[in-house]
């Protein structure tokens, strides 16, 4: 047989052949007329040398040869369906991709030891950089194909930068089980600061590009009032250290406070007053969307972030949400 000049549209016309035994059901199946599919099957016989079907009554039957080709033709032809449409033969068991993701130290804190559990289980040979935040704009990196994901807040981008929300949250305070301060005012932990005694306090800023404000900040502002930011610092972890071993008061996502305050010997309060939700964004090229391979590491990342969403599911204790009715005083 002449491969060259063989019409690949006619096992379309063999493959409905093999699921319907019936020249004029094929035709309705695959939009033919009825003498276009006889004549179909006319050219598949003699390009492969076999009748392929004989006329029982009312049913084509196939021939020893066609029933041999049933299943692989259905398997080729459902392959090449998958590819067209974006869905090729991805398994993520033999993926060796690298993927390079912008993000802080929450995600390496909250979500990169169970996305290594993930990944050690259906993609083992998958690696994962875990990049350090910079204050470049995303999309010269992502044009310079630096960056696979990118996690970062509310970003000005192109059009050609897809971006979806991963997360929302707003923020808690943490300070040392001995913080002279919030003993003095008898506080425990998972109690609301009094206003006053916020604003007396010194305090540790998440700043990872060396900025002053941060959304306690913006509240504040509003509210007229100011608090005294002793030192800033470009990571969570190195927030929480410095309040655990100093009487400053750092303020930190709730998901985050929770998974380390143990550790650190940290109490968690609630603030004196409501911040907007801080949001965290996943970027990535356009040109990934339908990419099989980076569609699987986006949809398990976003898995594994949507618990982490406060307004979703709120991740402070109850007591930690009591009424601020009492937060202008003192205790």
């Amino acid at each position: 047989m002449n491969w060259k000049s063989f019409d690949l549209n006619l096992l379309r016309v063999l493959d409905a052949m093999l699921r319907e035994p019936s020249t004029t059901r094929v035709g309705e199946r695959i939009g033919l007329s009825q003498p276009a599919v006889s004549a179909a099957l006319n050219r598949l016989r003699h390009a492969l040398g076999d009748p392929l079907f004989v006329r029982e009554g009312n049913l084509m039957v196939p021939t020893p040869f066609a029933a041999l080709l049933e299943a692989p033709l259905r398997g080729a032809l459902d392959q090449v369906e998958r590819t067209l449409s974006g869905g090729a033969m991805f398994d993520p068991a033999r993926s060796t991709k690298t993927f390079r993701m912008l993000g802080d130290d929450f995600l390496a804190e909250m979500i990169m030891p169970k996305l290594v559990d993930l990944l050690s289980a259906h993609a083992p040979h998958m690696r994962f950089q875990l990049l350090p935040m910079n204050p470049r704009p995303l999309s010269p990196q992502f044009a310079e194909g630096m960056l696979d994901l990118a996690f970062s807040d509310a970003e000005e981008t192109p059009d050609w930068v897809e971006r979806i929300v991963a997360a929302r949250g707003g923020s808690v305070s943490v300070a040392s089980k001995r913080n002279k301060w919030l003993a003095r005012g008898r506080l425990k932990d998972r109690d609301t600061i009094p206003l006053e005694l916020f604003l007396e306090m010194r305090h540790v800023l998440f700043a990872p590009h060396g900025e002053l404000m941060g959304s306690e900040d913006r509240a504040l502002e509003r509210l007229g009032k100011r608090r005294n930011i002793a030192v800033t610092v470009p990571d969570f972890f190195s927030v929480a250290r410095i309040a655990a071993q100093t009487d400053l008061l750092g303020t930190l996502p709730p998901a985050f406070a929770l998974s380390i305050a143990d550790r650190l010997g940290l109490n968690i309060y609630s603030n004196p007053f409501e911040t907007e939700p801080e949001v965290l964004c996943l970027y990535w090229h356009r040109r990934n969307t339908a990419d099989p391979e980076h569609r699987w590491v986006r949809e398990r990342i976003l898995e594994l972030l949507e618990p982490l969403d406060h307004l979703r599911h709120p991740v402070m204790l109850a007591s930690a949400t009591r009424s601020r009715r009492h937060a202008g005083t003192r205790r």
